[in-house]
C-alpha cells in the first residue's frame, strides 16, 4: 500500500506538479514551496497521515534489513538525509521528517542576517539534472532561527536529527580571516548547549560569498579549527568540504582536520570550474553561481571512496552529489559514505524519493545479502571474506 502511495506521489508531481514548477523561476518556486511546507505542516495530523502513507514503518516484521545507525552519538533511523540550502532557515522541520527524510541539514545560518545575493538565486539545468546556485548564505540569522528552533521541536521530531550548517557572515568584514572566525566562533557558543541541535556542520566551502573560500588551505582550517576546538563543543562536528580539489590537496586538508575534534566530513559541495563538467543544457557566462546535482556525482564519488581509504577509522563520511536513485545512493555507501544527503533529486523527481530511497536500499542490501547497512559502507574496497565475517 505504501508503495502504490509513493508512486502516486511521484506520478502526480511529474506529470502535474513538475512542469507547472518548471514554467516558474526556480527562485519563485524554491520559495512557494517552503512556504506551503510551513504551512501544511501545522494543519493538525498532515504530517503523520503523509508519513504513514509513504514511509516504511521500522519495527514491521518485514524488514530484513536494518538501516538505522548511531554515529557519534546521533541515531540516525536511515542514512537519507535532507542537504543544507533548502531549508535555510529551518521553517520546514516537520514536513521533512513527513516525506521521509531521516534527518535534516538545516541553513547555511550565520551569525548576522544577510539577505543574499542578488536575485536570481537558482537557474535550472533540466537535461543536465542540475542547478545552478548563487544564494550567498541567505539567512534571517542564527538567533532568530535557534529561537524558532526551541519553539518547533516536539515529540514529533524527537527521532529526526537536526544538523546546522555554519557559515561565516556575508560580508566584505569577514573576507578578513580573524573577521571570519569571529564570526563562525559567535555562531558556535550559540549552537553549542542549544537542546534540539544534533550536529553541527562547519560550512568552509561556500564558494558564493565575499573573499571565496578562505578556510580550504591546511594552514587556514587549521586556524579555525583550533578556536573551535577550545569551545569543547560536546555535539559532533562535520566540515563541508570543497569539490574543486585534487586529490592531494583534499587529502592535505584531511590530514589536518584529523588532527582536531571533528567527527566526520560531508562530501561535498558545488562545482565551480565550470570547464571541468559536460553540460547537456546551454549555460550562459552571465548566470553565476555553481553546480549542484547530477555534475557533482562523480566527483563526489571518488573524494568519498579517497576519504574512506585514508580515513575510515577516523572519520564519518556523509554523501552529497548527484542522489536520484537508491542506486545513487548505494555507490556513495559502497564508497565509503554512512550517510547520504540530497535536495536537487527532490525537485527534479518529487518529494516521496527520500522515502522510496530508504525503501529500494534496504531491497539492494538484501539482493547483495547485507543484513545491516553498516556491512555495506566501504564495501567497494572490502574482501568478501572480510564482508561475510562481519555478519
Amino acid at each position: 500500500m505504501k508503495q502504490f502511495f509513493r508512486d502516486l506521489s511521484k506520478n502526480l508531481y511529474r506529470y502535474i506538479a513538475k512542469p507547472i514548477f518548471f514554467k516558474l523561476s526556480p527562485d519563485f518556486a524554491h520559495s512557494f514551496m517552503i512556504k506551503v511546507s510551513k504551512v501544511l505542516q501545522y494543519i493538525l495530523g498532515i504530517n503523520w497521515l503523509i508519513h504513514t502513507l509513504i514511509v516504511d514503518n521500522e519495527n514491521t516484521k518485514d524488514n530484513k534489513v536494518d538501516i538505522e545507525q548511531k554515529l557519534a552519538g546521533v541515531t540516525y533511523k536511515g542514512p537519507v538525509g535532507l542537504t543544507a540550502g533548502f531549508d535555510k532557515n529551518l521553517e520546514t522541520v516537520g514536513m521533512m521528517k513527513a516525506v521521509g527524510f531521516s534527518f535534516m541539514e538545516g541553513g547555511t545560518i550565520t551569525y548576522k542576517p544577510y539577505k543574499g545575493n542578488p536575485k536570481p538565486w537558482f537557474y535550472r539545468l533540466p537535461n543536465s539534472k542540475s542547478l545552478v546556485v548563487n544564494a550567498g548564505l541567505a539567512n534571517q540569522g542564527a538567533p532568530k532561527i535557534l529561537a524558532r528552533l526551541s519553539k518547533i521541536k516536539n515529540k514529533w521530531h524527537q527521532d529526526f536529527p537536526i544538523n546546522i550548517s555554519v557559515g561565516k557572515t556575508n560580508c566584505k568584514e569577514n573576507a578578513d580571516e580573524d573577521c571570519g572566525i569571529n564570526d563562525y566562533i559567535s555562531t558556535l557558543k550559540l549552537l553549542k548547549n542549544h537542546p534540539y541541535v544534533d550536529a553541527i556542520t562547519l560550512n568552509i566551502s561556500c564558494p558564493n560569498v565575499y573573499g571565496g573560500e578562505p578556510f580550504t588551505t591546511p594552514r587556514s582550517i587549521k586556524k579555525l579549527l583550533t578556536e573551535a576546538d577550545k569551545l569543547d563543543i560536546k555535539k559532533p562536528i562535520w566540515i563541508k568540504m570543497p569539490i574543486d580539489k585534487t586529490d592531494a590537496e583534499f587529502k592535505e586538508l584531511l590530514d589536518e582536520i584529523v588532527k582536531h575534534k571533528i567527527a566526520g566530513v560531508t562530501i561535498s559541495n558545488l562545482f565551480k570550474d565550470r570547464k571541468k563538467v559536460e553540460l547537456k543544457d546551454k549555460l550562459p557566462d552571465s548566470v553565476k553561481g555553481n553546480l549542484s546535482g547530477l555534475p557533482t556525482q562523480k566527483r563526489s564519488n571518488e573524494l568519498i571512496a579517497l576519504t574512506y581509504k585514508n580515513y575510515k577509522d577516523k572519520l564519518y563520511i556523509s554523501g552529497v552529489g548527484g542522489i536520484f536513485s537508491a542506486e545513487d545512493a548505494y555507490e556513495k555507501i559502497k564508497n565509503g559514505a554512512n550517510l547520504v544527503q540530497l535536495i536537487t533529486g527532490v525537485i527534479f523527481n518529487g518529494p516521496q524519493l527520500p522515502a522510496q530511497i530508504n525503501h529500494d536500499l534496504k531491497t539492494l542490501l538484501e539482493k547483495d545479502g547485507y543484513s545491516n547497512i553498516k556491512e555495506a559502507i566501504g564495501s567497494s574496497f572490502k574482501k568478501q571474506s572480510d564482508i561475510k565475517s562481519k555478519k
